[in-house]
């Protein structure tokens, strides 16, 4: 009896007579990228360049490295959530921002920071420490960040990473303080 009800409940749809359309050619297709996902200001490095027949004199295109990476004293297998300056990690890694940026370290590693937005400094630390994030400390022969370098002679769409052996402390510090008291001893 429970199976006479269930086949009452059941209706047959014809797929010939149906509002929906029938095959996937049938549905309209899209054909653009959402604008959400990337922003016009964040460029492809590949476009930036001289070889790509754009003259950089002509064009004013010169690659600036944020300042910023240099003071982070950020030990490379350590999470970039880590540093204290946390304003320093949502600055841009270079103006004007690019999408990608591969950054290459001596030995011959090369790492590649993505971001459709525009490469940030922690986009850049984010893929250096997922190489990094196994080494143990004694396994790192200079395991401080020591910054960037981009050397358009030698390859355009690279950054060269510079590492040190020790990290130092902040140079703000380094000021005398003075005797408030007025207890000049001498």
């Amino acid at each position: 009896m429970a199976a006479e009800v269930q086949d009452s409940n059941l209706q047959k749809v014809d797929s010939a007579i149906s509002d929906e359309p029938g095959s996937p050619s049938d549905v309209k297709k899209t054909t653009h990228r959402r604008t959400s996902s990337t922003v016009s200001s964040a460029a492809n490095i590949a476009d930036l360049g001289d070889w790509a027949n754009i003259p950089l004199k002509k064009e004013g295109v010169e690659l600036r490295i944020a300042p910023e990476t240099q003071k982070l004293n950020w030990k490379l297998n350590q999470s970039p959530a880590t540093i204290d300056d946390k304003e320093a990690l949502k600055k841009p890694l270079c103006t004007p921002m690019v999408r990608k940026v591969d950054l290459a370290f001596p030995l011959g590693l090369e790492v590649t920071a993505r971001n459709l937005k525009g490469v940030t400094v922690k986009d850049a630390l984010d893929a250096i420490y997922k190489q990094y994030k196994k080494k143990q400390d004694d396994e790192l022969e200079e395991p401080y960040l020591a910054g960037f370098e981009w050397d358009k002679e030698a390859n355009y769409q690279k950054f060269i990473v510079h590492q040190k052996k020790t990290g130092e402390a902040p140079s703000g510090g380094s000021k005398k303080k003075k005797n408030k008291g007025g207890n000049d001893e001498e």
